[in-house]
């Protein structure tokens, strides 16, 4: 079985918390990471509902009564977003317990969509709740767990959804990539979102994922599905609020250039990317003419996943084409430019050097997509993305 990252944070969450969410998309492995691992580490009976089952949300129609039931034992329940005004009534509970001398360990929720979404946890629970992201496998947890036998380019290729990843054949993981978007704009969005259209969200998806690594352009793409540009505004938040896509914002530090004010959008998995592309084969991914557009969403992806919580990240862009493709901050401390290069070979153009010198970046990096660590003219370091996810960690 492959080890998880948050697998120790989770453990830790659990003894200090009444209330541990984790969040993530869909069959990137929250149920069996929860359950696998609180059977085998809590000292405390388990009960498990999952609410995507008839059954088990009929029995949270009297919520307060039912959830009584379960003092002393830790209640798991998936997929909570489909019920959020359990919040209010979870926290009354967890004040109560909290009373008699149980003060951790109370409720393990897991869910489908964003923090955002689930803002009633957060104004009912306040002090009482923790959140953690389960993100599909990762460089780092992959490298670790099987370092010689590790595929840098099959995990960038199908994306780390274990489904996909673990297919015994290239076509049977593109063949789960393609059911899992049908599913979700068939199935899952309406359930939580406005009332949309299958048909009209695929292809908004679709279309959005030629803009990976670009800032988006909505107003086109509004023109193009025939509708508003705050309708279509509201589909990419939508995405953004199931783990579908990442906005990077831009740089917002002092500077007396024109800067580009426009986030850019990424697919965060690149297995969907491929599949949304119509891309088949690693062959034809290397031959496509946007492959480092995808290889910086995957370096970008891994990267922003494992950050420091008090660490920011930006990207930085000028009028006179300055360019940084990834800004990491520890406050004034640290500022660090890096730049992302598909080739084994990579050269660095003056717009980073520039823009460098305008953020006051205090190292500078290049992560490229061979394994290599060697110095480039302008004090720039160049790194293999394995080694510097280790960088960061450290």
């Amino acid at each position: 079985m492959i080890t998880r990252l948050i697998e120790d944070r989770l453990l830790q969450s659990l003894k200090n918390m009444p209330v541990v969410v984790i969040l993530g998309p869909r069959q990137v492995g929250k149920t069996t990471l929860a359950l696998e691992l609180v059977k085998s580490a809590v000292d405390k009976p388990i009960h498990y509902l999952d609410l995507e089952l008839n059954s088990d949300l009929a029995k949270l129609d009297d919520a307060e009564s039912y959830l009584k039931r379960f003092e002393n034992q830790l209640l798991v329940i998936d997929e909570v977003q489909r019920k959020p005004e359990l919040f209010p009534v979870i926290r009354a509970l967890v004040d109560i317990r909290k009373r008699s001398g149980e003060r951790a360990g109370h409720f393990l929720l897991l869910g489908s969509a964003s923090r955002d979404l689930l803002q009633q946890s957060s104004e009912s629970l306040a002090g009482r709740i923790r959140y953690l992201e389960l993100a599909p496998f990762s460089v780092k947890e992959l490298y670790q767990n099987d370092p010689l036998g590790f595929n840098l380019e099959k995990l960038w290729f199908r994306g780390g959804f274990p489904d996909s990843y673990l297919a015994d054949s290239e076509a049977e993981s593109q063949n789960w990539r393609r059911d899992f978007v049908s599913t979700y704009v068939e199935k899952d969005i309406p359930l939580f979102g406005p009332s949309i259209p299958a048909t009209r969200m695929k292809r908004f998806w679709s279309m959005l994922a030629h803009y990976h690594g670009q800032q988006a352009v909505l107003s086109e793409i509004a023109k193009s599905l025939e509708v508003s540009h705050t309708t279509a505004r509201s589909y990419l938040d939508i995405l953004q609020d199931f783990f579908m896509v990442r906005q990077v914002q831009p740089w917002s530090g002092n500077s007396k250039k024109r800067l580009v004010k426009t986030p850019k959008v990424y697919i965060r998995d690149t297995g969907l990317l491929h599949s949304l592309w119509n891309i088949s084969s690693f062959e034809q991914l290397l031959g496509h003419p946007a492959v480092g557009a995808s290889w910086e969403g995957f370096v970008m992806e891994n990267i922003l996943n494992q950050l420091p919580a008090d660490w920011t990240a930006s990207y930085y862009r000028s009028s006179n084409q300055a360019e940084i493709d990834l800004v990491l901050e520890f406050g004034t401390k640290e500022v660090w430019g890096i730049e992302i290069k598909k080739s084994s070979a990579p050269t660095i153009s003056s717009g980073f050097h520039r823009a460098c010198a305008d953020i006051g970046a205090t190292k500078k990096y290049m992560v490229y997509s061979g394994s290599d660590r060697f110095p480039m003219r302008g004090d720039i370091e160049v790194v293999g993305l394995v080694e510097f996810m280790g960088m960061i960690s450290s």
